[in-house]
């Protein structure tokens, strides 16, 4: 059975997903490369890329920060709604255009989403909470995300949204007549109900940080499987509570 859904996910279709996450991964790599090593290997764009990961108090700024948003959302959540996309692709034999909607309307949420912690993230800078490449510059504020990301990690909204992403054959027979488009948009707002407040860590944990990044999205691809993710959830809640009280104790709160 895996090794058929395997060769199912070799189509065109498919492949353009998988060179949509490469892409989007090797845009942050070159935006998280140093100067030096950007200018040495002559990456071409790198420092066009780069100047996304930097805000400036301007329209031009939060258009950048928008992007790189963007290019984090589609790195680190596609991947985790590869299973709900097969799925998908399996039930209705509904071929590349449908296809293609269903992920145009789940990216879309997440463009959403990005919009807003862009915005976020200007108005911390203003108050000068992060720094220009958008990293915590107060106890205060990273102490409040873990505190806020591990208490979700037990609220009813999380379990309810994680019940539809592990099980998404359930999720689109019941929705199945609404079509694609709208299929993608509630795939894509249960899927951001589960992952907002791990995704707002990137604060804490640093905005342009690639192990980071590549952690959570681990975390996050984990989360959703219905065998191991419910074994990580609550644990994870405890460690990221355990992590805001050790950094309000270091910040002096």
């Amino acid at each position: 059975m895996i090794s058929a859904r395997i060769r199912r996910m070799a189509g065109g279709h498919w492949l353009m997903l998988f060179g949509l996450i490469l892409l989007a991964w090797g845009a942050l790599y070159v935006m998280a490369l140093p100067t030096d090593l950007r200018v040495a290997g002559r990456i071409y764009g790198a420092e066009f890329l780069a100047s996304l990961c930097v805000v400036t108090p301007d329209a031009a700024g939060f258009a950048r920060i928008t992007v790189m948003w963007a290019l984090m959302s589609a790195a680190m959540m596609a991947p985790t709604a590869l299973p709900a996309l097969a799925t998908y692709d399996e039930l209705g034999h509904s071929g590349e255009t449908s296809f293609g909607r269903l992920l145009a309307g789940y990216l879309a949420v997440w463009l959403g989403f990005s919009v807003v912690a862009a915005a976020a993230q200007m108005a911390l800078f203003r108050a000068d909470l992060v720094s220009a490449f958008g990293d915590s510059r107060s106890g205060w504020l990273s102490a409040g995300l873990l505190a806020l990301a591990g208490g979700y990690q037990f609220s009813a909204l999380k379990e309810a949204c994680l019940a539809k992403c592990r099980a998404p054959l359930s999720f689109f027979m019941q929705h199945w007549d609404e079509g694609p488009w709208r299929n993608g948009l509630r795939l894509g707002a249960v899927c951001l109900g589960c992952c907002w407040a791990l995704m707002a860590l990137a604060f804490v944990g640093g905005v342009m940080n690639l192990a980071f990044m590549g952690l959570a999205t681990v975390v996050m691809v984990i989360e959703k499987l219905p065998d191991l993710g419910r074994w990580l959830t609550r644990p994870l809640g405890v460690v990221l509570l355990a992590a805001a009280g050790w950094m309000a104790l270091g910040a002096g709160i």
